[in-house]
């Protein structure tokens, strides 16, 4: 009697295990890169535009003082979702448009059925890795607004008497903003800019709704009754399971980035009073 249920154990876990290592599985596995690569590039673009559009609003200019003031007040104003399908969306047709004013003849324009692109020859096929860039420059533009208002605070935290004593030295203005401005305001800064990043990664949820197959569409997908001819039902509605696993994978991401951010913070203020860090 002990030797059939061991076959049908043995039996039953070469086959979840043939099931958890399919082709569609591997496949949802290897999109957690897509996450992980939005994640890093997005959060890249956020610093530097944040770094643009404060340095625009610490400008003595007001024209330089309106771009940033400007750019941060809009952008944070707008709806995440709606921004990163507008940007993606604008920014493909803005290319094709561009391009059809190079290619597109009149008979061409003319012979075309759809209302977009203007030409067959302008049609832009855009594939993950388009998407994945523009998802990229999307976040990075939402939340580099973010960034600019705590750049912009963090900057005008650094006290007044660290630039008048650089400047006393002889340094240049530029010295000034780089080596002594700058260098001390990430004291200031790192942490607001920890919950930008968090803000970013829970962004990256979103990666489906530019056609990315990402590890929310997957789990989908892969969640959903799911029926072989061979064996009948393998399991029925299980999207929560799979969604637990997302769940625990931005649990993880989040605990990497509160201890990857606690060391960039001793690091940055190494050399700087105690009193500025805390």
């Amino acid at each position: 009697m002990l030797q059939p249920r061991k076959s049908g154990m043995f039996e039953d876990l070469a086959f979840w295990l043939g099931y958890i290592t399919n082709g569609k599985h591997l496949t949802w596995y290897a999109s957690f890169q897509f996450t992980i690569y939005a994640a890093l590039l997005g959060g890249a673009l956020a610093v530097v535009f944040g770094l643009t559009g404060a340095t625009l609003k610490n400008s003595r200019f007001f024209v330089l003082r309106l771009v940033g003031s400007t750019y941060s007040s809009i952008v944070r104003g707008v709806p995440d979702v709606l921004f990163f399908l507008f940007f993606p969306l604008a920014f493909e047709q803005g290319v094709e448009w561009l391009v059809s004013t190079q290619v597109c003849s009149p008979e061409a324009i003319a012979a075309q059925t759809a209302p977009w692109p203007p030409c067959r020859e302008a049609n832009w096929f855009l594939g993950t890795t388009e998407y994945l860039l523009l998802a990229s420059v999307s976040l990075g533009l939402v939340y580099g607004a973010f960034a600019t208002n705590v750049i912009h605070g963090a900057m005008r935290a650094v006290p007044a008497g660290q630039l008048e004593a650089a400047r006393a030295y002889g340094m240049s203005t530029t010295q000034v903003l780089w080596r002594v401005h700058i260098r001390q305001m990430w004291v200031y800064a790192l942490p607001g800019l920890s919950n930008v990043w968090m803000l970013i990664v829970k962004a990256t949820s979103l990666l489906s709704l530019l056609q990315i197959a990402d590890i929310v569409l997957w789990a989908d997908r892969l969640g959903a009754p799911n029926f072989l001819p061979t064996v009948g039902l393998v399991h029925d509605d299980w999207r929560w399971r799979y969604y637990l696993v997302l769940f625990v994978f931005y649990i993880l991401v989040t605990w990497l980035s509160e201890r990857a951010f606690e060391y960039l913070m001793r690091r940055t203020g190494r050399g700087i009073l105690s009193e500025v860090r805390t």
